[in-house]
């Protein structure tokens, strides 16, 4: 991959520059980082110029506060867009990465050809939701991050899936414990702070994508799939759970190329 790093703003930014053509741009999840998508973007490089970012605080990306609101983090991805001078991109985000499209969707809309939900929802988190999210911030303050990283690896993927993908598991706990306990403690903190964007779904006239697991135990189906309009295209990837870009990525780089080939 081409591993590129940048100032942006007052933090340094790792992210992947890949290909040539109409540009997209990947957004990880929580505790994940750019090498998330290395499965697919060769196969998506082949047509288009393909950019992949570590948030802050995740993968080699750094901080310069110790907390960052979801909004910021969308900030810090249209600065990287005017760093690298594309002025119009389609942008596809993973979970967290869902979210921090939304609230870019949002505030830029001037720089999006089209937007993608992976596994995400535009739902804000249920009161019990956000009890969870303290609960665990202040575990990883305590205890360090090595035990919640575990845990959450193995509700990412199907159950189905937990023996064919052991390697994948592994490697996203690998991730995880990449990112540092501060970037853990803020995102955490963002998600359960973000508000409801549904109406961001319900006003844009933009082409939008919304990608969910058969066998997501994180997102159901129904949490991604919350509003129907006629420039929005739902698709539920079969044998999939949280993770269609570990567990069926061959299927996951057809829906986004079929995405792509109508903007």
């Amino acid at each position: 991959m081409d591993l590129k790093r940048a100032r942006i703003g007052n933090i340094e930014v790792s992210y992947y520059d890949e290909g040539k053509g109409k540009p997209m741009i990947l957004i990880h999840g929580f505790a994940g980082s750019k090498e998330y998508w290395d499965k697919i973007i060769p196969q998506l490089a082949t047509e288009n110029r393909v950019i992949a970012i570590d948030l802050p605080g995740h993968g080699e990306s750094g901080m310069s506060k110790d907390r960052y609101a979801i909004e910021d983090m969308a900030e810090t991805i249209k600065e990287l867009l005017d760093h690298v001078e594309v002025n119009k991109v389609t942008m596809f985000g993973h979970s967290l990465g869902g979210y921090i499209t939304l609230a870019f969707a949002e505030a830029y809309p001037q720089y999006l050809n089209g937007f993608s939900l992976v596994h995400s929802t535009a739902n804000p988190d249920s009161e019990e939701a956000k009890e969870v999210r303290e609960t665990n911030a202040k575990k990883i303050q305590e205890e360090g991050a090595e035990a919640f990283i575990d845990g959450l690896s193995k509700k990412l993927f199907s159950p189905e899936n937990t023996e064919v993908n052991a390697k994948e598991i592994d490697e996203t706990v690998n991730i995880g414990l990449k990112t540092s306990e501060k970037g853990l403690v803020s995102a955490l903190l963002a998600m359960k702070n973000r508000p409801d964007r549904n109406h961001v779904l319900k006003e844009t006239n933009l082409p939008v994508l919304l990608i969910a697991g058969e066998q997501d135990q994180i997102i159901p189906a129904e949490k991604t799939f919350t509003v129907s309009k006629g420039n929005i295209e739902k698709k539920k990837i079969q044998g999939a759970g949280h993770m269609s870009m570990y567990e069926q990525p061959e299927e996951l780089v057809k829906v986004m190329k079929g995405f792509l080939a109508e903007i």
